[in-house]
């Protein structure tokens, strides 16, 4: 299984290059364990994560501080069903906004 996101400025029209990223896990208890941390590259990608999240209920959370005066965190949570699938989980961030999808 794989897992990436990308982040837009949606303000800019630009990719959004720098942004720290965590990548948590859900577990049983309902406590969250961090996964691993990642910047965005040039391009606003995380394409790797150097570790294997696994199954179950994950959350990403973007540190958008500098990029959002009213936003500075965003936090997006998604169930990984498949170890078998690629996931992609993007954001696009305005000022005053944010929005995100199942990518491909």
């Amino acid at each position: 299984m794989s897992l990436s996101t990308h982040v837009l400025d949606a303000a800019k029209g630009l990719p959004a290059a720098g942004v720290a990223v965590r990548l948590d896990r859900r577990e049983r208890d309902g406590t969250w364990t961090a996964v691993a941390e990642a910047r965005t590259d040039a391009d606003g990608r995380i394409k790797e994560w150097g570790a294997e999240p696994g199954t179950g209920v994950h959350r990403l959370v973007f540190d958008t501080a500098g990029l959002s005066d009213f936003y500075p965190e965003v936090t997006v949570a998604f169930t990984i069903d498949d170890a078998g699938r690629h996931y992609h989980v993007p954001l696009l961030l305005s000022p005053f906004a944010y929005s995100t999808y199942r990518g491909s």
